[in-house]
Order: C-alpha cells, then sequence, then structure tokens
C-alpha cells in the first residue's frame, strides 16, 4: 500500500472502522429481521427464538474479551482482519443450517468475530486522531452499526426478510469484502511492545490497579444495564409491535427510525463529550432512555411510536456511545485494547440477558408493557454510575482527567 499522508491516515482508518461496525449492525438485526421466518422454518415458540438471538450474543462475551487482548499482544490489524473473516464464514454458514442446533451453533460463532472486532475498531479509531477528536472519532465509527441496522431494516421492509437465508447470504458475503479491504488499506498502527511484566501478569491486574478498579466497576455496572436494553430493543422490537398490532411494513419504518436516530445520538454525543459536556449527554441519553421506554409501550398511534422509536434509538444508541468513548481514555496504550475489550464483554453479559429475559416475559404472558418496564430500573443504576465516575475527584470530569492523564 502506498505511504499514506499524515491527514489521510486518520480518516482512512475511522472509515474503515465504521465499515466493521456497519456489518456488525447489519448482523445483530439481521436476526430480529429474519425472526418470524425463523420461528416458521424451525417450529420456534418466543422462549426458543429468544435462545437464537441470544446465542449470537453469547459468542460477543468471549470475543469481546480475547479480541481486545489479542489485539494488544498479536497486533491489532491482524487481529481484526481475523475477527471479520471469522464472522464472515459463519453467517453464511447461518444461511446453510438445516437444524436448531446448528442455528445456534452458528450464531455462537459468529458472535465469537463480532465480539472481537468491536473493541479493536473502537481503540483504533480513539487512537487515530488528536485528543481533542477522540470521542467524535469513536461516534463516527460507531455510527455504523444503527446505519447497519437501518440497511437491515430497509431489506426487511423489501421483503427479503421472509427470505431468511438471502440475509444471511449478504451479511456472510460482505464481510469477507470488507476484510480484503482492511488487509490492503488499513494503516498498520504504531507498535507498542508489551513489557513482560505485563505479558506475564493478569489482565486483571492492570484493569484494577493504579487507581483504576473504582472507573473499571462502575463502567462495567453501566456497560451492563444499558446493553441489556438496547440489545432487547434490537432484537426483539419488529415483534413487540407486531404483539401491540401494528403490521410488517410499520414494524419495519419503527425499526428504521430507531436506526436513523441511534446514528445521529452517536455523532451528536460524540461532538457533545469532546466540547466537555459529557454529564449533559448522559442527562439526555438516560433520561431519554426511561421516557422513550414508557412511550414505546403506551402509543397507539403509528405516529407516536414511531417518534419513540426515534428517540429510543438517539438515546440508547447515545449512551452506548458515551461508554464506549470513555472506555478507550481510562487505560493507558499499552493495555487499551485489553480494556476496552474487558468493558465490552461486561456488557455483553447484559446483552445476552436482555434478548433471553424478554422471551421469558413474553411466554410469561406479561405483554410488551411488562418487559419494557422490567428493564427500566437498569437505566438508573447505570446512570447512577457513569455520573458517579463521571463526578469523582471534584470539579474536572473524570474523562477530562482521564484524557490528562494518559497525555502525561
Amino acid at each position: 500500500m502506498p505511504a499514506l499522508s499524515a491527514t489521510s491516515r486518520p480518516v482512512l482508518t475511522v472509515a474503515l472502522c465504521c465499515a466493521v461496525a456497519l456489518l456488525e449492525g447489519f448482523d445483530l438485526q439481521s436476526t430480529g429481521i429474519t425472526a418470524p421466518a425463523l420461528a416458521k422454518a424451525f417450529g420456534l415458540a418466543p422462549a426458543a427464538l429468544g435462545w437464537v438471538f441470544s446465542a449470537g450474543l453469547m459468542g460477543l462475551l468471549p470475543g469481546a474479551f480475547l479480541g481486545g487482548w489479542l489485539a494488544d499482544r498479536l497486533g491489532r490489524k491482524r487481529t481484526l482482519l481475523g475477527a471479520v473473516l471469522l464472522f464472515g464464514l459463519f453467517t453464511l454458514y447461518t444461511a446453510h443450517a438445516a437444524s436448531y442446533p446448528s442455528l445456534l451453533l452458528a450464531r455462537l460463532l459468529t458472535g465469537l468475530g463480532l465480539g472481537a472486532a468491536l473493541p479493536i475498531i473502537i481503540a483504533q479509531a480513539s487512537e487515530a486522531v488528536s485528543p481533542r477528536f477522540r470521542s467524535t472519532a469513536v461516534s463516527f465509527t460507531y455510527c455504523g452499526v444503527p446505519l447497519g441496522g437501518a440497511l437491515a431494516s430497509l431489506i426487511s421492509l423489501s421483503g427479503l426478510g421472509e427470505q431468511w437465508r438471502v440475509v444471511f447470504y449478504l451479511g456472510g458475503l460482505a464481510p469477507l469484502l470488507i476484510a480484503a479491504a482492511l488487509a490492503l488499506w488499513m494503516p498498520a498502527p504504531v507498535a507498542r511492545p508489551v513489557t513482560t511484566r505485563q505479558s506475564r501478569g493478569a489482565v486483571a491486574v492492570g484493569l484494577f490497579s493504579e487507581g483504576r478498579a473504582r472507573r473499571t466497576l462502575l463502567l462495567w455496572v453501566a456497560c451492563f444495564f444499558t446493553l441489556t436494553v438496547l440489545y432487547l430493543l434490537l432484537n426483539w422490537l419488529p415483534s413487540l409491535l407486531l404483539a401491540k398490532g401494528f403490521d410488517r411494513v410499520q414494524a419495519g419504518w419503527v425499526q428504521v427510525l430507531f436506526n436513523v436516530g441511534g446514528a445521529a445520538g452517536s455523532l451528536l454525543t460524540g461532538r457533545l463529550m469532546d466540547r466537555g459536556r459529557t454529564v449533559l449527554a448522559v442527562a439526555i441519553a438516560y433520561l431519554g432512555m426511561l421516557l422513550a421506554l414508557a412511550a414505546l409501550g403506551l402509543a397507539a398511534s403509528f405516529g407516536a411510536m414511531a417518534l419513540a422509536g426515534l428517540v429510543a434509538g438517539y438515546c440508547c444508541i447515545g449512551g452506548q456511545l458515551v461508554l464506549y468513548a470513555l472506555a478507550p481514555q481510562a487505560y493507558p496504550a499499552s493495555m487499551r485494547a485489553t480494556g476496552v475489550g474487558a468493558c465490552v464483554a461486561v456488557g455483553r453479559l447484559g446483552s445476552m440477558a436482555g434478548p433471553l429475559a424478554a422471551g421469558q416475559i413474553l411466554a410469561a404472558g406479561a405483554g410488551v408493557g411488562g418487559v419494557l418496564i422490567a428493564v427500566s430500573p437498569g437505566l438508573v443504576i447505570a446512570a447512577i454510575a457513569l455520573l458517579s465516575m463521571l463526578g469523582e475527584g471534584g470539579g474536572e470530569p473524570s474523562s477530562q482527567k482521564i484524557v490528562n492523564n494518559i497525555n502525561h
């Protein structure tokens, strides 16, 4: 690859990271848009369908932790390339699933690759730009996730959601093309050798030493409960809307608006954070999520539901962006991908719990309102955890202190 200028290198890096995030967003919602067809093809009850959603998310957990850990040791470009190839190949395998167990296995292994990719692209985007644009770079990268989800929703509106194998063929071939682009054009990051002490020491020591313990735990708590709500909506929103009496086209448009709102939430939240308004970004995201969940449960007209979906997407993705923008700043460069990977991995526990709990609550007959009410208290806990982290140490926001500590 020809040498890149100082200007083009960060732009290309963030653009490629955004492309990988778009693939993740498409895959995460591909199961949701094909859920009715999958349930029909495999004869699945709601509880069994919940396990299909959660199988992929179960792979995200070890994938996130191992992906970050390997990236700090083997190199981020090499590890990212392997992760993209992994989830591309097993998405193709999903299209060939002939039984319920093979479907679960395919989603599990796809999730492993997806989970490994996310902490790498967050760390890579964060380091590609100057400190004053770090949150914006992460927000631009992560807005690929809702944009990929919006693409999946548009495919659903076209009627291809019924052809579930075609959806997974599309979702499997695209990563193979992106992997080729990564191999050719992804700039290799500056090498940061890991010391003998770091390579032999337990990862937990680095996450909890040198004053990082409280910050790490608060990030983990916030990630867990935020992703519980986000992934519940990503996976179950079409089915919840159908249960409320909306038709499939209306449900598809609400999901498109959810993802469009998510992309806006990612970008605007990143700009707020880079302007020193992180506390405001947290307040908007979490208060908005609570109001949006209430609106999703109470809205009776399509217009009200569409607005609720737009606000829910803005706030859910915006809340997750706050976490993903703060996580790289919380750890030194030598263990940044590891720290982000651990944060994402703990959040994945919530992403597994949300869809699985929704399936069980619906199976118990609690209805849509019962599902949304059950997850609301977790958002309050997440907001308190984030505000506690940002408020520690007095007047200067912790996020800015983190940046200053790393830079010095």
